[in-house]
């Protein structure tokens, strides 16, 4: 793959050097000290990957994500060295179409190669991502729902883009919303707490990480907080699993997807946001399948238009629209 890295401290780019070349397959094709630098060098040579810093001189990561992904996009992650710090930057990086974010491969402690390997993981699925190889059908039937409690829920999916979309789907929602809300964004489990706790504060609404045995709840928005993924059982309760280990990404919307396909027991709606690759169009139509209705974002409206893209060109979405429609839409099912 040909990786840019854009970062303004020498020994953040050796680390980050010195990772890369545990897999040869990798190539640094050019490196640049500030975010102005990488738009500029980005147009002229537009890498596979960029590994992006968050705090430089002259254009920040978050404005350079902005400049990137609206002129010429290319898989971006966040490498950041203080997380904690930095976490609202990472969500607006997220916003603007980054698709990852990793911590800086610690330089001369303990074993270097195993410092790279929460990298060279990353990079290994995004490989894989932005291959296309995630296009997969699954050959095992969906069997039908069972009976459970009839509540109401809304589906949502997201990856490059979702923070910033979510933020504007729920604060279109009212906090007496009558459905219940479970969110599956493509996040590193270390930053999702913080992106439960963001989106809180910013939509007024109840967010908070999903637990294990937990059923979804009117009035809570759950958030998939693990590695692991999240499905609904067929008692009607959320559980983290680590099967299917061959998803790409973790966690995957179409687990969660095809889950709720299989044993949701009353109205649902699904709904795909931006993001690249694949994943969520085959459980959105699983949905359809099942008479849910569903829902992608429209093209103009999305930082990255891979996701819901791919839900169209299989009919997976009964609807298409733009992000500020959603909400509405979802506000007149669930007022009926």
């Amino acid at each position: 793959m040909k990786i840019a890295i854009v970062n303004d401290m020498p020994m953040a780019v050796e680390a980050l050097r010195r990772a890369l070349a545990f897999e040869p397959a990798h190539q640094v094709v050019w490196v640049a000290g500030n975010g102005l630098e990488a738009v500029q060098r980005c147009a002229e040579l537009t890498p596979d990957l960029i590994l992006m810093d968050l705090i430089m001189p002259v254009m920040d990561g978050v404005e350079a994500t902005r400049r990137i992904m609206a002129e010429t996009p290319c898989a971006i992650v966040i490498v950041t060295v203080d997380r904690q710090q930095n976490v609202h930057r990472v969500f607006e990086a997220m916003g603007h179409g980054a698709l990852d974010v990793v911590d800086t491969p610690a330089l001369g402690a303990g074993d270097p190669k195993e410092a790279a390997a929460p990298l060279l993981r990353k990079i290994l699925n995004i490989g894989w991502l932005i291959g296309d190889r995630g296009n997969r059908v699954r050959s095992n039937p969906v069997p039908p729902r069972s009976p459970g409690q009839c509540q109401r829920l809304v589906a949502i999916g997201s990856s490059a883009g979702g923070p910033a979309a979510l933020e504007v789907l729920l604060k279109g929602l009212p906090p007496d919303f009558p459905a219940a809300i479970v969110l599956v964004q493509h996040v590193d489990q270390v930053f999702a707490a913080g992106m439960a706790e963001w989106l809180s504060s910013s939509s007024g609404l109840n967010v908070r990480l999903a637990e294990e045995g937990e059923p979804p709840q009117n009035g809570t928005v759950l958030l998939a907080g693990t590695n692991h993924h999240i499905r609904l059982l067929k008692n009607g309760t959320l559980a983290y699993t680590a099967q299917p280990v061959n998803e790409i990404y973790r966690p995957s919307i179409d687990v969660f997807f095809e889950s709720v396909a299989s044993y949701w027991n009353g109205d649902a709606v699904g709904v795909l946001l931006t993001g690249m690759g694949r994943d969520g169009a085959q459980g959105l139509k699983l949905m359809r399948q099942q008479g849910y209705l569903t829902i992608a974002q429209d093209q103009h409206s999305s930082a990255v238009y891979g996701m819901p893209k791919a839900a169209a060109a299989i009919d997976a979405a009964v609807e298409i629209r733009p992000l500020e429609k959603i909400a509405p839409r979802l506000l007149e099912i669930f007022a009926k």
